[in-house]
């Protein structure tokens, strides 16, 4: 088993998922491009779509509204496995979500260029 959670590594993808979540919220779409892998293998399972290969989540992105994008995250594990494994998963709050929970998991790899999310998922569930 790889040494999970080493301080440094930790801290190296906690500012890399914080960095994803200032440009989610700010609708910084080249940062959002940027931290996913450059990769037909990247995928992501959105709340109402499946992207598969990064020209895919590229091109979402860019063609996303920029409406409604505040959010308050919580419960949030970031967890590294080695020197170039992580995983990060939240759950997040928005207004108008009435009541319902979003949750999002991301797998991120070190690559030459940086932390990269390789596959992510989003969803949405009616739970408390």
């Amino acid at each position: 088993m790889p040494e999970v959670n080493l301080p440094d590594v930790l801290a190296e993808v906690t500012a890399a998922f914080a960095r994803y979540e200032q440009a989610l919220i700010t609708n910084d779409v080249a940062v959002l491009d940027e931290l996913f892998w450059d990769s037909p293998l990247t995928l992501r399972y959105g709340a109402t779509e499946n992207l598969y290969g990064y020209a895919a989540i590229k091109a979402f992105r860019g063609a996303r509204a920029a409406s409604d994008l505040p959010r308050t995250t919580r419960n949030t594990v970031i967890t590294s496995y080695g020197r170039d494994f992580a995983t990060a998963n939240t759950e997040f709050l928005r207004d108008g979500m009435n009541g319902k929970v979003g949750r999002q998991s991301q797998t991120w790899v070190k690559t030459p260029a940086g932390w990269r999310v390789v596959a992510a998922h989003v969803s949405v569930a009616a739970i408390g």
